[in-house]
């Protein structure tokens, strides 16, 4: 029954994303905060059904930590859900993504009018040039930047070495990074289809002043408190089972 309810639930998210795509290329001419209202407003409603189908909700901890004004967000990735879900924790925002996202017709026309920084992952230096030009250009118009410094989904106990973008853009910006902890991966796996039943824990950690700091110090220290997070999450889970 929860593949059933899992595979409407897909079909669901990715009918309404070409169809909310197609709507906001219709808007192109719209200011960019009027097309965030509006897909904004599609990750609620995904959410929603998510919770509705299939019984998973998500829950955060430390709203109260996210500052004033606009700032980076550095973000584990395990899956397809922490590209939804930044838009109903944080502020108007861009993300650094892959170029080939915004070839998808209808989809990709949306996420362009969005203002990502969308960069070739193969072009080595060039492409965290790209990230710290625009960047700064985007945080100048005052949006948050989510960036997710493993550059790929990740699983498991794997671990991949932070790409130094982020906190390149940070402490040349001299912005703050948001750490973002969660387990979306016990409950929405990549690359498959079943969303198990439960709550996903979000944790925000303590922002961390870039100003005058080394960028690979920096992204060690936002290291640890993500995995901190996900040390904190994994003790909470475990002891509810207990």
């Amino acid at each position: 029954m929860q593949l059933i309810k899992s595979l409407f639930f897909t079909a669901y998210m990715m009918l309404s994303a070409l169809l909310v795509g197609g709507f906001m290329a219709l808007l192109f001419w719209a200011p960019y905060r009027t097309q965030f209202a509006i897909a904004r407003a599609w990750a609620r409603v995904v959410f929603w059904v998510l919770d509705k189908v299939c019984g998973l909700n998500f829950t955060v901890e430390g709203r109260e930590r996210i500052p004033a004004g606009n700032h980076v967000v550095m973000c584990n990735h395990t899956s397809a859900w922490e590209t939804i879900a930044p838009f109903l924790i944080f502020p108007p925002q861009v993300w650094v993504l892959k170029r080939e996202l915004l070839w998808i017709p209808l989809i990709g026309w949306g996420l362009k009018l969005l203002r990502p920084i969308s960069i070739d992952r193969g072009a080595g230096h060039r492409s965290v040039n790209q990230v710290i030009e625009q960047g700064k250009a985007r945080l100048a118009d005052g949006l948050w930047v989510i960036i997710f410094p493993e550059g790929t989904r990740v699983v498991g106990a794997e671990r991949r070495k932070y790409g130094v973008s982020g906190a390149l853009l940070a402490t040349t910006t001299n912005k703050y990074v948001v750490p973002l902890s969660h387990n979306a991966a016990d409950f929405w796996v990549r690359r498959g289809i079943v969303k198990k039943k439960g709550t996903i824990r979000v944790v925000i950690g303590t922002p961390i002043d870039a100003t005058g700091k080394d960028p690979r110090e920096l992204n060690d220290e936002v290291r640890r408190s993500i995995e901190a997070g996900l040390a904190r999450i994994a003790g909470q889970s475990s002891a509810k089972t207990a």
